[in-house]
Parts: structure tokens; C-alpha cells; sequence
């Protein structure tokens, strides 16, 4: 097929490539094989793009690549923060407007994206928002959703999520395979833009992306939508610089979240692309307090964390071809066991791709969903057991009549 990793595309461009050179070395004439030569270096360059395309496994379309260097998906409705009202489901379909078939978000769920502002940071961007079928059923018309934030990796932006990871349809098949239960899914945008790597750090000095990911984007969801409020009912994971912000939000904001998942992530800031004077520049945020650095390395953290600290299950996924990300996750693994003896560690065949952080997906919420599931159903109990005993008093006080 004529698909970005298609073998028939290679061939196109191996005999555009071939017959350029042809010309070039047969025409006589100066100023064509000046053009001939030119024209030689398009198809060569698409090809080594193309190569490098296939390696990580990223762009299976033409439109997935269109709509990610884009920004956009097709057909994603962009709601206003306003139009959400009180995150009824009601709300919510009228908020979508005539994009939105009951039948069909009772069957798939529904995505659109929102400009979420931070109270706390004062950044304002866009994310994208998963709501699951279940959402759309009068069986769950009181239930307050779980939710997994999402973080894309660098360069990458939440288009990211369901135009390269899939992550909806294979949401979708684990939910019908039993494999994982209803959550609402929360992809924002961690970097500001393509051309910047901020890895959801506070900068003493600049951007506080650490405090708009952990902390503004829960509290708007929950405020905005029929979710639990951030806690055991909220879970973090990323993929590459994204899995590093989830290790590193999920240990430094712990009581926001009840488990994180970080897929061929790393566990010690690198130098961050941050924006000055409007263009990216590499920069160690913290290379001036050694123990901000300290905090934000989540190898080096969890070790002065005292063990009697409370911190959310891990679930750790890397790629077997890739030394580097296993022996990192297993670093961290035998870190992690000293507080809890069952962390998950899965191999996907590949190295540091997309194939690897897809094929994680499905075993992440099959361990993630039901342990939020859980949190949701305890949640439900405690505020039961609180309300009744409140009955009970109303009616022991109830005035008798004379």
C-alpha cells in the first residue's frame, strides 16, 4: 500500500531517486544536470525520513501524519471551557453540538478537544478528552468517572494519543476484552509546542508546567466533568519525556494519584528545550539548586524518600531492544520494590518506538483501570457511610407529636 511505511512507497521513491541520477549522468547539458541533481535530493531526503518513520514505527498513515503536524484530528469537536457546564452528561452532548450521535457515544464514547486554563500556573493550551461510552448510559448517569491523564513524549503533542498511539481503539478492545474498565481519558499538552522539550518541570525562573500537569488539569476535569476529584481515582502515565513527567508528577504529587505508568521513560531530567525570546534553547533548569535537581530525578528521589511515605503503584514498560530503557526501568523496578515487592515490568519487543508504547498500552490498563475502579467504589462507600449516619440523626431528632 502508498502508506508512509509501505514497501511500495520505498520502491516510488528508489526509482524516482534512480531515474534523476540516470539523467543527471546522461544529459550533456549544464543547467539540467543542475536540476537533475536538485530535484535527486527530494526523494533521497523523503527516503531517509521515511527510513527513520519506519524504524520508531510512528506515522502508519498519511492522515494520522497530517493530523499530527497539524495539531488536529479529524472531526474533533473543539468545546469552549465555558460550554461544559456542570459535566453532566447532558451538558456535555449539548456542549458537542450537532457533531455528537447518542447512539454512536453510547457505543464509541466521545472525543473533543478543550483550551484548559491553569489557576495555579497561568498557562492556558489545549487538550484532548476521551469520555467513555459508559459515560453516555443512564446506568452510569450519577457515576464519577476514574481518569488517566496522558503524557506524549518529544517532540509530540496530544494529537499524538489518537492519531499515532491508537490509544481510543485499543481502549475500546480492552474494554470488550474485560481487560480494563470505564475511564475518562485526559491527554494534554505538556511542551507548548512542537519545537520545545519542557518535561513538566517547575522552572524556578519561567514556566510552571509541573503545576499546570499535575495540579491545574486534574482540578478543571474534575470541576468541569463527571470525574472523581484527583486522588486514588486518578492515574498518570507517559512514553518517553512523558514517562518521565508521570514518574515524576506521580512521586512529587502522590496524593493526586493512585497509579502511574511510565512507558520507556527516563528517571533524570535532561537538558530542557524551554522558549527564550521566542525561540527553543537547551537549558538545565536546575543546574543552580542541586537540590531541585535532587527532587526532580525520580531515580535518585525515591531513595530519600523515607519507606514509611506513601506513593502510587508503578507500572514500568520499555522496549527489549533498547539496553538503555530496560536497564533504566529495571533500575528503577529494584528501587521501587523496597516499598512494593509487585511492580510490573513489561518487555515489548522493539526499541525506543511507537509499535513498543502501543503494544504496552492494552497491559498498562488492564493493571491500571481496576485498581482506580477500586478507589472509585471506596470513594462511593465512605460517602454512603457518611450520609447515613446523618439520616439516622435527622430522624432520631424528628419533633413527636403532642
Amino acid at each position: 500500500m502508498l502508506e508512509p511505511q509501505g514497501t511500495l512507497f520505498f520502491l516510488l521513491l528508489l526509482v524516482a531517486f534512480g531515474g534523476l541520477i540516470t539523467w543527471l549522468v546522461m544529459t550533456s547539458h549544464v543547467a539540467f544536470r543542475v536540476v537533475a541533481a536538485c530535484l535527486a535530493f527530494i526523494p533521497a531526503m523523503v527516503f531517509g525520513i521515511a527510513v527513520v518513520n519506519k524504524y520508531y514505527d510512528y506515522y502508519q498513515t498519511w492522515g494520522a501524519m497530517v493530523s499530527d503536524l497539524s495539531g488536529q484530528s479529524a472531526s474533533v469537536p473543539q468545546l469552549s471551557a465555558a460550554s461544559l457546564g456542570k459535566g453532566s452528561s447532558s451538558s456535555v452532548a449539548s456542549a458537542i453540538g450537532g457533531s455528537t450521535n447518542a447512539a454512536l457515544d453510547a457505543q464509541y464514547g466521545s472525543l473533543f478537544s478543550v483550551t484548559i486554563p491553569g489557576r495555579r500556573s497561568h498557562i492556558s493550551r489545549m487538550a484532548y478528552i476521551w469520555l467513555p461510552p459508559q459515560y453516555f448510559r443512564k446506568a452510569y448517569a450519577n457515576y464519577r468517572f476514574p481518569a488517566i491523564e496522558l503524557l506524549h513524549g518529544s517532540p509530540g503533542q496530544p494529537a499524538s494519543w489518537v492519531n499515532v498511539m491508537n490509544v481510543i481503539p485499543v481502549f475500546l478492545q480492552a474494554m470488550a476484552e474485560h481487560k480494563a474498565s470505564p475511564a475518562v481519558l485526559v491527554m494534554p499538552n505538556t511542551d507548548g509546542g512542537m519545537q520545545y522539550a519542557l518535561q513538566c518541570l517547575n522552572d524556578p525562573h519561567g514556566i510552571q508546567d509541573m503545576t499546570y500537569v499535575g495540579k491545574d488539569v486534574p482540578a478543571w476535569v474534575a470541576a468541569n466533568l463527571r470525574v472523581q476529584p484527583p486522588g486514588q481515582a486518578w492515574g498518570i502515565a507517559g512514553y518517553s519525556e512523558g514517562g518521565f513527567c508521570a514518574a515524576n508528577i506521580g512521586l512529587q504529587y502522590a496524593a493526586s494519584f493512585g497509579a502511574v505508568g511510565v512507558m520507556s521513560g527516563y528517571f533524570a531530567p535532561t537538558p530542557s528545550q524551554i522558549p527564550v525570546a521566542g525561540r527553543p534553547r537547551d537549558v538545565n533548569v536546575y543546574s543552580h539548586n542541586a537540590h531541585l535537581a535532587m527532587i526532580n530525578s525520580p531515580g535518585e528521589y525515591i531513595t530519600r524518600l523515607p519507606l514509611d511515605v506513601n506513593i502510587p503503584p508503578f507500572f514500568l514498560a520499555a522496549g527489549s531492544a533498547d539496553i538503555g530503557d530496560v536497564r533504566a526501568a529495571e533500575t528503577f523496578k529494584q528501587e521501587l520494590e523496597l516499598r512494593d515487592p509487585n511492580v510490573p515490568l513489561v518487555l515489548i519487543s522493539g526499541g525506543h518506538q511507537a509499535k513498543v508504547w502501543r503494544g504496552a498500552l492494552t497491559p498498562l490498563f488492564d493493571w491500571m483501570t481496576p485498581q482506580l475502579t477500586a478507589a472509585v467504589a471506596l470513594a462511593e462507600r465512605r460517602a454512603e457511610e457518611h450520609v447515613l449516619p446523618h439520616h439516622r440523626n435527622l430522624h432520631i431528632r424528628r419533633p413527636v407529636a403532642t
